[in-house]
C-alpha cells in the first residue's frame, strides 16, 4: 500500500484537494479493509475563508486543524452525520479538505455519495478525530498501478451560502461525470 506521506498534505488545501481525487480512502475495521476511491472533495482555506470552521479561531472542535498536516478532522453535523477532512498545511495553517464522495472499491456495501454517507459506510466517527492519516486504521493511499486518466471539474462548495463571497469560490473538485458524486 502506497500511503500518502505527511509532506503530501503540507501544502495549501486548494492544491491538495484536486490531487486527492482518484486516491483510495482505506478504513480497516475489525481487520477488514473498506476501500473507496475519492471522487469529490472541497477545500477549506482557514481564516479568512468564512466557510472554514477555523475562521472562528482555535476551539475545542478545530484544535486538530491548528496542528500539523496529515491528520483527520472529523466532526458531527446536524447532530447525526459525521464528516471527514484531511488537515492540510503548510505548517499550522488551520485548513482542511473535506472528503465528499467515494466510489466503492472493496468492502463497502452502502451509499458513499455524500460526506455523511461515506463516513457511515466506512465506520468513521468522532473516535477518529485527530487520527494520523499516514498510518493505522484510516489512511489515504495511491492506487496500485498506473493512475486512471480523468477530467477534474470545479464548482462552488455545497451548503455554504452563509459564507458570503466565499460561497462562490470554485473550491469543490470532482471527477467529472462520476456516478458516485454527491447531489446538490
Amino acid at each position: 500500500m502506497n500511503i500518502l506521506p505527511r509532506s503530501f498534505y503540507d501544502r495549501l488545501a486548494k492544491d491538495v484537494a484536486p490531487e486527492l481525487l482518484g486516491m483510495n480512502l482505506i478504513r480497516t475495521l475489525d481487520g477488514v479493509p473498506r476501500i473507496g476511491r475519492i471522487v469529490e472533495v472541497e477545500a477549506y482555506l482557514g481564516p479568512p475563508d468564512l466557510a472554514a470552521h477555523s475562521t472562528k479561531g482555535l476551539t475545542r472542535r478545530t484544535k486538530v486543524m491548528y496542528g500539523p498536516p496529515g491528520y483527520a478532522y472529523v466532526y458531527l453535523i446536524y447532530g447525526m452525520y459525521h464528516c471527514l477532512n484531511a488537515v492540510t498545511g503548510p505548517g499550522e495553517h488551520s485548513s482542511a479538505v473535506l472528503i465528499r464522495a467515494l466510489e466503492p472499491i472493496s468492502g463497502v456495501e452502502s451509499a458513499t455519495n455524500g460526506p455523511g454517507k461515506l463516513c457511515r459506510a466506512l465506520g468513521i466517527d468522532l473516535s477518529l478525530y485527530g487520527h494520523d492519516l499516514t498510518e493505522g486504521e484510516l489512511v489515504i493511499a495511491r492506487p496500485e498501478g498506473p493512475r486512471e486518466a480523468f477530467t477534474i471539474a470545479t464548482s462552488p462548495r455545497i451548503g455554504v451560502d452563509y459564507a458570503k463571497e466565499w460561497a462562490l469560490e470554485p473550491l469543490r473538485f470532482t471527477i467529472a461525470g462520476n456516478p458516485f458524486l454527491s447531489r446538490r
